[in-house]
């Protein structure tokens, strides 16, 4: 008798880190928020590369939150800039109560990787008035776009995101409002690319070294990025550590124990 040999083929399963795009032409904002880093430049560039072929460039709205004093100089003025490349609205957003040493020496302790309020507080919670107020002004039901540039590449934490998905929290009776990760998959070198290729204003600190251009000293900074940025923001350095002083809560970056340092420890090494 004839043996009969079965073949099963495994499963496929979904790779969540492929940019799904959605229907632009099916939302009444494309809002693109903006940090005038790199990643958020390529993927600014990108959207507004696909909403010229679809004619819907009116469409597009660009958001900045800005952090004052806490982020490089010349930030918020860039992210105008390279919204105004494109002809398009800019937003500016910041937190009304005051900027993040503000609220650190209000709060009495850091942000830290288990506790980002920072990220909470000043980015996500202010983009969301203006998703508030972007469907007001159109005065009736709408749909809304939150263009995000996360990348996979960056950590674990951003790899587990998908490309896209409903936004719940930010959606109403009034409004539909979806995320969208266009850029979740795409290497550092392909956002270098995107921007050499096209000519695209980024920032200086990029030049001085920097990899990301966030707050100048981020708790999820390593060791020597926070040396960099010390070297070149002696007097806001100088700010944060009076800010320990009042608070008796050090600075730490790192994501473990082991990957710790003081600012204390950062200001003598730069």
């Amino acid at each position: 008798m004839q043996q009969l040999t079965l073949s099963f083929e495994a499963p496929q399963v979904p790779d969540l880190s492929i940019a799904v795009a959605p229907d632009l032409l099916s939302y009444d904002v494309i809002l693109v928020s903006t940090s005038a880093g790199k990643d958020s430049l390529a993927m600014l560039d990108l959207v507004a590369e696909r909403c010229t072929e679809l004619g819907i460039l009116d469409r597009l709205v660009a958001v900045h939150a800005d952090l004052g004093r806490v982020e490089w100089q010349g930030t918020r003025e860039l992210a105008e800039r390279q919204a105004s490349k494109y002809g398009i609205r800019f937003e500016v957003i910041s937190r009304p109560q005051g900027d993040l040493l503000t609220q650190v020496e209000e709060r009495g302790m850091w942000p830290s990787s288990s506790a980002r309020y920072c990220t909470s507080d000043h980015k996500r919670g202010q983009i969301q008035k203006v998703i508030t107020k972007l469907s007001r002004e159109l005065g009736r039901p709408s749909r809304i776009l939150n263009v995000i540039g996360l990348r996979a590449q960056e950590s674990d934490a951003r790899a587990a995101k998908v490309p896209f998905e409903h936004n719940a929290r930010a959606s109403s009776s009034k409004r539909h409002v979806d995320n969208w990760l266009p850029i979740l998959s795409w290497t550092v070198d392909q956002v270098w690319d995107r921007i050499r290729s096209r000519g695209l204003e980024y920032h200086y600190a990029y030049d001085l070294g920097m990899e990301r251009l966030s707050c100048v000293f981020c708790v999820l900074a390593p060791a020597a990025q926070l040396q960099m940025a010390a070297k070149h923001n002696p007097e806001l350095l100088e700010q944060y550590l009076e800010v320990e002083r009042k608070i008796g809560h050090d600075f730490q970056n790192g994501r473990s124990l082991a990957e710790t340092t003081s600012l204390h420890q950062i200001q003598e090494a730069a």
